[in-house]
């Protein structure tokens, strides 16, 4: 089978496993990707989305704004050419030298410094987080403070410190834009997945 080929029957059996699943038209493409990037049906029940989220992102990607990401997995798993195409670009600073001269010195973790690297540059973007709850916590406490506006945050840390926890904050969080989801799980790929379904809708 080719590619598309696998890709069509694979969101053909998504649909038809899902039944009657709550989505909206907007939602869908979006949760049937993270399904289909994860093969977990859970994601049915535990997907969240703000009201304005799918528009403020595909408006984001569309206008060329900036995607920045926890963990250099999620920014090798997004499409690159829909996203390039809006002269938008996809950054990680997790690994610069620098993100990690600071976080030694603060005693802090990696993902929690790159996210002070680009305070300046948040403002409009779209901010991933695919693994670290100390990213997506410390995003909160900005846009708590006023510091930044980023247009949508993907928030999928996962494991058993804060990941839970920090996702629950994010969706009491007032005035910021999200797509996340409740409980443990998550991961890089999933974030990317969403971010990918987005770049297609924003290039279609």
């Amino acid at each position: 089978m080719k590619p598309q080929d696998i890709e069509d029957l694979s969101f053909a059996m998504i649909g038809e496993e899902a039944g009657d699943h709550g989505f909206s038209e907007a939602e869908w493409p979006i949760a049937r990707r993270v399904i289909h990037t994860s093969a977990d049906f859970e994601y049915v029940k535990s997907l969240r989305f703000h009201p304005e989220a799918i528009e403020r992102g595909i408006d984001a990607i569309r206008g060329g704004k900036p995607i920045f990401t926890d963990t250099n997995m999620a920014l090798s798993g997004i499409r690159k050419g829909e996203v390039g195409s809006f002269g938008g670009s996809v950054t990680c600073l997790v690994a610069d030298a620098q993100v990690a001269a600071t976080a030694k010195a603060a005693g802090i973790t990696r993902s929690r410094a790159a996210v002070d690297a680009l305070i300046e540059r948040l403002d409009g973007g779209i901010y991933v987080v695919g693994n670290a709850p100390t990213a997506l916590l410390r995003l909160l406490e900005l846009v708590r403070a006023g510091r930044i506006a980023p247009a949508l945050i993907v928030g999928f840390p996962v494991g058993f410190v804060n990941a839970a926890e920090s996702k629950a904050e994010l969706l009491e969080t007032p005035g910021i834009p999200f797509i996340t989801n409740v409980g443990r799980k998550g991961g890089s790929n999933v974030a990317a997945a969403v971010v990918n379904a987005l770049a297609i809708m924003a290039a279609a």
